[in-house]
């Protein structure tokens, strides 16, 4: 007889092992999440928005800008268009996706006996990474909000060109907030939703 059949048994086992490994290692790779889960899923083969997830924040075209349906969808829901716009009209390069933050500001004005009131939306030209990071962060970036306004004065808030300079520190404020907690801001406008003075 010969020394085969024992040989094949032996081999056997060792590639279903080696399987069993790199399975485990590839659900535990995915389990954990974050940068490591996603060059794992594109080590094995995954997908360009795994690869994406291990990149940071990508920006997002104006032709895959996120639109309003039709009136086929559930009301408020947002679909990609699929559509470009029309070229030669100008405008952004990059889709511009809003957030706004649910709660309005209230603080004293510097140096006088007024306050301000404002509510506030962002808008970044980045995939829904940045706002998700703004959720997360938002006890923090509300808070530089709130130290942003209360630095402001009177000559600020009653202006137009003032309000303008505002709304760039506050936009500031918000991405040094970011850049601190995730290393990545993002936010390029603020936008007033709401303004009062008193």
């Amino acid at each position: 007889m010969s020394d085969e059949p024992e040989t094949e048994a032996v081999e056997k086992p060792k590639k279903k092992g080696k399987k069993k490994l790199i399975l485990m290692l590839l659900l535990l790779a995915v389990a954990s999440g974050g940068a490591g889960g996603a060059y794992a899923l594109g080590f094995f083969g995954g997908t360009k928005a795994a690869a994406a997830v291990a990149e940071g924040p990508q920006l997002v075209p104006k032709s895959e800008q996120k639109r309003g349906g039709g009136g086929d969808g559930k009301e408020g829901e947002v679909k990609p268009s699929g559509k470009a716009p029309p070229s030669g009209l100008g405008g952004d390069k990059y889709a511009s996706n809003y957030y706004p933050l649910d709660k309005d500001f209230t603080s004293n004005l510097q140096d006088s006996v007024h306050y301000v009131q404002v509510g506030i939306a962002v808008s970044t030209p980045y995939d829904d990474s940045v706002i998700e990071n703004l959720k997360t962060n938002e006890i923090a970036v509300r808070s530089a909000v709130l130290m942003a306004l209360g630095d402001s004065t009177e000559d600020e808030v009653f202006t137009s060109q003032g309000k303008q300079k505002l709304a760039a520190r506050l936009t500031d404020a918000i991405n040094a907030t970011l850049k601190q907690k995730e290393g990545f801001g993002g936010i390029s406008n603020v936008y007033f939703t709401n303004f009062v003075v008193q």
